[in-house]
């Protein structure tokens, strides 16, 4: 029954956060006929981030190198992201997989399915993906995705 609850959540914040992103795009967008935007999941198209090996991105909307930006994010099981911060507020939607994120180490959380992470601009922190499942999550940029290595 547990299980069930936490799918439904995430299935409603998933359609509520897209729902938000579509609502969202100017007349400048690839969507600019004002159709929805419906993309299943075995539909999308990733693209790995040289800089970041272990993670994917599928683009929804906006450009994550250039501008704000909503896309699904794939990180591989194991991934351990050493202390940084991003430019822009990020927000997350964790769909599976558990996602941990924290200011250090030793004080991070995990977030399973169903989890909303929201990092404001420039918060240093760290992140990854535990072991055991890949992690997917949907994700919303208020700006150019960047990932500024913190110097510790």
């Amino acid at each position: 029954m547990k299980t069930l609850l936490i799918v439904l959540l995430v299935i409603v914040l998933g359609a509520a956060v897209l729902a938000e992103a579509v609502a969202n795009q100017d007349a400048t967008s690839q969507n600019s006929n004002n159709a929805p935007l419906m993309v299943a999941f075995a539909d999308l198209k990733w693209t790995k981030l040289p800089e970041r090996p272990g993670m994917m991105f599928a683009a929804l909307s906006g450009d994550p190198t250039k501008s704000e930006y909503t896309q699904m994010r794939k990180v591989l099981a194991g991934t351990d992201n050493p202390l940084h911060s991003h430019s822009s507020e990020i927000k997350n939607v964790i769909i599976s997989g558990i996602w941990y994120t924290g200011v250090d180490s030793a004080s991070a959380r995990d977030f399973g399915p169903g989890s909303v992470v929201m990092m404001p601009a420039n918060w240093v922190h760290v992140s990854g993906c535990r072991s055991g499942s890949d992690c997917v999550f949907y994700q919303e940029g208020k700006g150019k995705f960047d990932f500024k290595a913190a110097l510790k």
